[in-house]
């Protein structure tokens, strides 16, 4: 039987008294090593993970000389091994570990990902978990895309233990290049103009307990108004206006490990940890806290990295893994139960049995349970190796049918949970991707995973149920699957686009139940049609919702940029109209205000200054209101609610130009603009949420 973790705790921001107060989905990631620096470092991206090592895997490769001048490029120095067990750092206590605890390093870090408790994420649908730092601080996690979240854990420790580090790959010169502790380099110097981190920025890590209490926590201005390429990494939690880089700001005394992260970030991704170089292959009974699970479903480019956070043993000899894992656009790392675990572990994409429809064997991509190398001195040369107690537990990354069992294996020993714990887990992930969709509609991975889910749900309910397809459809399916459904990843450009929106996900369901009035009409599926996405623009447009239409983008790189049509894949799933009971149901449970109808810029509703309570959005139904400004004016609108009801957020308009906005996970928010004219005020839920609130408004 699966078992639930009673690790859970409040989301908040607790830090002890050492330290100064603080001044914030299911989709797959990318940023796999696509430079953003280029102009300014001269690095030549982007950089290639490169062939797997064979039959060296077993000794690792050299990388760079140990007794190289590095201090220029250095962000942290090297004192101690992995391997310390009794040297005097290695015997003191620290966050996850009693003191003389006699475990190396490696296995501390397991400990330590394993220690951070559950928390509700903040402004999600889904639970994440508090991030701990050796000085007490206590964080909740960081919005990362997944292999930034695997690479920002072990970099992290790395740093703050001063324990030697680095990843590796080839640049499109055919450079090898090294980013680690020692800087960003080739073997023999300095990587292109990549930054002097030594010479650049400062490095508090010797301020003791009693000058941090006496100082307050050091600062460095220029990395807390840093963000990450690409955006969403707001991280509001902190402060209003917080991206990455006031993060590492937080968790790190040494600022060149916070300046060196956005580096690191910027340019290695899930190919690279796919790679021998960086990672090595682990046999499923070996799994533990810290290690990494890789999807790969074509050789280059998108790829998936969860975390593994917690192990447990079952009875007779299974075990129970859960994971947690980013996503782009990034967020906080979700955390999955039991069965949804088991479900990536056993998928092909973890390096399992089958060929992607290129005809590449899944096991030959990279794919698979992964560990972190460590960085070890040998011979006079950087090397990333492993634990000598590893040293039964690697598989060659070129033995591809040991890696395709891996699979099945994972099948044997992870636990089963009871037919009914089963179905309602598979109908949390349903519903998990629904709720990406619902944010990000855009999102060919998490329809891909809904769909692998009713799979596995299908067969459940015939098995165990005595329930086929078409009546598990009938019962589990709602009119949105049909309209997002399934997508050929390589032939849809669509599945490129990650700033597709909530407003937009709106105009889509909205459209398609306009089509569904007094008859059953087969939805319209959101995809690119004709080159491009003109029925669900023309329909946004027609409803005053022009301004809330993103034109596609390509948002990671993308070969089929300049396809007609999308490709749908067939599903096995019923007819809309055989299982259709009537037209599809409005989300239930919100009635209107009295100051509908309000629903688009056209329509928007003239409202006086001062308070107005009794008001309601409803999922899909965005409220407007004007406000007329006289010259030299102010306005300033306060919309209040209650979060734990809705997640409501606000924008405003000058016309069709967006002036301010306010999107915290608070309960308040407000806007304001200067100016004579008129603005108009959009309430509405984020991803769908439905809430009642009450409007401030001054003009001053």
């Amino acid at each position: 039987m699966f078992k639930r973790s009673g690790k859970r705790c409040r989301p908040a921001i607790i830090m002890a008294a050492i330290c100064v107060a603080l001044v914030q989905s299911a989709g797959a990631c990318v940023a796999d090593g696509e430079g953003h620096d280029d102009d300014e470092y001269g690095i030549d991206g982007p950089l290639e993970p490169g062939e797997p090592l064979g039959k060296a895997d077993s000794a690792g490769v050299p990388g760079p000389k140990v007794n190289t001048w590095t201090a220029d490029t250095q962000v942290w120095t090297a004192k101690h091994k992995w391997a310390d067990t009794d040297t005097a750092s290695a015997r003191e206590s620290g966050i996850a570990w009693p003191a003389d605890s006699g475990l190396d390093w490696d296995a501390k870090y397991a400990l330590w990902v394993d220690s951070m408790v559950r928390q509700p994420g903040n402004g999600t649908w889904f639970d994440t978990f508090t991030l701990t730092t050796p000085w007490g601080k206590e964080l909740p996690a960081p919005k990362l895309e997944c292999a930034e979240m695997a690479i920002f854990l072990r970099v992290t420790f790395a740093a703050w233990y001063q324990l030697p580090f680095y990843l590796t790959a080839s640049d499109s010169k055919g450079t090898r290049v090294y980013f680690g502790h020692f800087g960003a380099r080739t073997k023999t110097q300095r990587y292109k103009k990549t930054p002097k981190f030594g010479h650049w920025y400062a490095d508090y890590s010797d301020w003791t307990a009693e000058r941090l209490a006496q100082e307050g926590w050091p600062h460095d201005d220029k990395l807390r108004g840093r963000g990450l390429h690409g955006g969403g990494d707001d991280m509001d939690f902190l402060f209003e206006g917080a991206r990455a880089g006031a993060y590492f700001d937080e968790v790190h005394l040494n600022k060149r490990v916070g300046h060196f992260m956005r580096l690191v970030l910027a340019y290695f991704g899930s190919m690279h940890l796919a790679s021998s170089r960086n990672t090595f292959n682990l046999k499923p009974e070996s799994v533990r806290e810290g290690d990494v699970l890789v999807h790969r479903w074509k050789k280059s480019g998108i790829g998936h990295t969860l975390v593994v956070k917690e192990v447990d043993a079952l009875d007779a000899g299974q075990l129970e893994t859960q994971v947690v894992s980013g996503s782009m656009p990034r967020r906080q790392p979700k955390w999955e139960d039991g069965v949804a675990s088991k479900s990536s572990f056993t998928s092909n994409y973890a390096g399992g049995p089958g060929e992607n429809n290129s005809g590449q064997a899944y096991a030959a991509l990279g794919g698979g349970l992964k560990r972190f190398r460590v960085t070890k001195n040998i011979g006079g040369y950087w090397t990333n190796t492993w634990m000598t107690a590893d040293e039964a537990s690697w598989i060659s990354d070129t033995d591809y049918q040991a890696l395709a069992d891996r699979t099945a294996t994972f099948q044997q020993i992870l636990g089963e949970a009871s037919p009914e714990q089963q179905r309602e887990s598979l109908l949390e992930m349903i519903e998990d991707k629904r709720n990406h969709l619902r944010q990000y509609p855009a999102s060919c991975s998490a329809r891909e995973k809904r769909e692998d889910a009713f799979e596995k749900l299908y067969e459940l309910m015939e098995s165990e149920f005595d329930t086929d397809a078409a009546a598990t459809d009938a019962q589990y399916r709602i009119f949105e699957d049909y309209v997002f459904n399934k997508l050929e990843y390589a032939d849809s450009k669509t599945c490129c686009w990650n700033s597709s929106t909530a407003a937009m996900f709106q105009i889509i369901m909205d459209y398609n139940h306009s089509l569904q009035q007094n008859q059953c009409a087969d939805p319209v599926v959101f995809r690119c049609a004709g080159g491009g996405y003109q029925v669900f623009a023309d329909y946004a447009a027609a409803t005053g919702r022009a301004h809330l239409w993103k034109p596609w983008s390509e948002d990671e790189p993308c070969a089929q940029r300049d396809v007609i049509d999308d490709t749908e894949v067939d599903t096995t799933a019923a007819d809309w109209c055989d299982i259709a009971d009537g037209t599809p149901a409005e989300p239930a449970g919100c009635s209107d205000d009295g100051y509908e109808d309000n629903d688009a810029l056209s329509t928007a509703h003239d409202l006086d200054t001062g308070s107005h309570s009794g008001l309601m959005v409803c999922s899909g139904d965005d409220d407007y209101y004007r406000f007329d400004v006289p010259s030299g004016s102010t306005l300033n609108v306060s919309v209040s609610f209650e979060h734990d009801e809705g997640d409501i957020d606000i924008e405003l308009y000058q016309g069709s130009d967006e002036v301010d906005a306010s999107n915290s996970v608070s309960n308040s928010e407000q806007v304001s603009a200067s100016g004579s004219g008129s603005y108009t005020l959009r309430v509405y839920g984020y991803s769908g949420a439905q809430a009642s609130y009450a409007i401030s408004a001054a003009i001053n």
